[in-house]
C-alpha cells in the first residue's frame, strides 16, 4: 500500500510553502491517501526525518520547499537504501524539479506525486559530500557567496542582481588544473560546473546537454574572459546559448573531474557554499537516487 510523507520546510519561498499545507491536505484526503505531514525546524532536520518516515513504511518522501530541503530529503533517501523522492517545487531555485521535469504549479506537482514516473538518476559526490544536480567552482560560487551576505537587504531577485555586479566588480580569473577523466588541462577559468542536471541559480541553463540518467557528468568550462565580455556571455547562459561560444566555452562528459588550484574561493554544493580546499574531486557515484520525474 502506497504511503506518502510529506517534509515541509515553512520558511522556504520566503515562508510561502507553509501555505501549501492546507492544499495537500484537500488532495489526499480527496485520494484517500495514506499520508503525513511533518515540519522542519532547522537545518538538516530533514535527513533524518526523511530516513524516520521510510522506517515507519513510508515510501514516497515528498520535499515540499527549495533545492536545499530537495538536497536534505535526497540525501536522507540515499542513505537509508531504499524510497522514492517526490519534489513539491516552492523554493526561489527549484532546479532539480526542473530539470526533472517536475510541474512547478503546486497542484500540478502534487498530482505528479500520486501519478508520475519512477525513474532511478544518477548521483555525484564531492569529498565526502553526495549531490543531486551541479557543483560549481568560480565565479558563480562567489556570486552565491556575496549573496548569502546581502540578501536580507535586498528582495530576492534584486540581491541576486546586485551580487552579480559586485562580484564581477572584484572577481579575478582563477588559475587552475582540471583532469576530466584522461585529459588535463592548465588554464585560467571564470568557472566551471559539474552536474547532472541542467539547471542552477534558479532556472539557468548551464549544462543544457546534461542526463540525469546516462551515468555521466557533463561539465561546462568557460575560460578567462573580459569583463566586458562576460557581461555578454551572462545572458546567454541563462537559456544555454553559450554553448555556442566555442573560443570561451568549453563542454566535456566525464565519469571523474578533478580541479587543483591555489585560490581562495568557494564550492557550491547543490546550492550549499563551502570553503574550496586545494584539491576537488568529483566523482559519479555506484549509488542511484529513485525520483518521481517527467523524463
Amino acid at each position: 500500500m502506497e504511503k506518502i510523507a510529506f517534509i515541509v520546510n515553512p520558511v522556504a519561498g520566503g515562508g510561502r510553502t507553509k501555505n501549501l499545507i492546507p492544499m495537500i491536505d484537500r488532495k489526499m484526503e480527496e485520494k484517500k491517501v495514506d499520508y503525513k505531514i511533518v515540519l522542519t525546524k532547522k537545518p538538516k532536520e530533514a535527513i533524518t526525518i526523511a530516513k524516520q518516515c521510510l522506517e515507519e513504511g513510508y515510501n514516497k518522501i515528498v520535499a515540499v520547499g527549495g533545492d536545499g530541503t530537495v538536497n536534505e530529503v535526497a540525501l536522507g533517501i540515499l542513505t537509508y537504501g531504499k524510497g522514492t523522492l517526490g519534489i513539491l517545487p516552492s523554493g526561489t531555485g527549484n532546479d532539480l524539479a526542473r530539470s526533472l521535469n517536475i510541474p512547478q504549479e503546486p497542484e500540478k506537482a502534487v498530482d505528479f506525486v500520486l501519478n508520475g514516473k519512477e525513474k532511478n538518476i544518477d548521483v555525484g559526490t564531492v569529498g565526502d559530500k553526495f549531490f543531486f544536480n551541479i557543483a560549481s567552482i568560480g565565479f558563480d560560487s562567489e556570486v552565491a557567496k556575496t549573496n548569502e551576505r546581502i540578501k536580507k537587504k535586498f528582495k530576492s531577485g534584486l540581491s541576486y542582481l546586485v551580487s552579480l555586479f559586485i562580484t564581477l566588480l572584484k572577481f579575478k580569473d582563477m588559475k587552475v588544473e582540471v583532469e576530466i577523466d584522461d585529459y588535463t588541462i592548465n588554464c585560467e577559468i571564470l568557472l566551471i560546473a559539474v552536474g547532472n542536471g541542467k539547471y542552477y541559480g534558479g532556472g539557468i541553463k548551464i549544462l543544457p546537454m546534461a542526463d540525469v540518467e546516462d551515468g555521466f557528468f557533463h561539465v561546462c568550462l568557460i575560460k578567462k574572459i573580459s569583463k566586458l565580455k562576460l557581461l555578454l556571455l551572462l545572458p546567454t547562459i541563462v537559456n544555454g546559448g553559450h554553448i555556442k561560444l566555442k573560443k570561451y566555452v568549453h563542454i566535456f562528459k566525464a565519469k571523474k573531474v578533478k580541479v587543483t588550484t591555489d585560490v581562495d574561493s568557494y564550492l557550491n554544493i547543490d546550492g550549499e557554499m563551502n570553503d574550496l580546499e586545494k584539491e576537488t574531486l568529483f566523482s559519479v557515484a555506484n549509488e542511484k537516487l529513485r525520483v518521481l520525474a517527467d523524463i
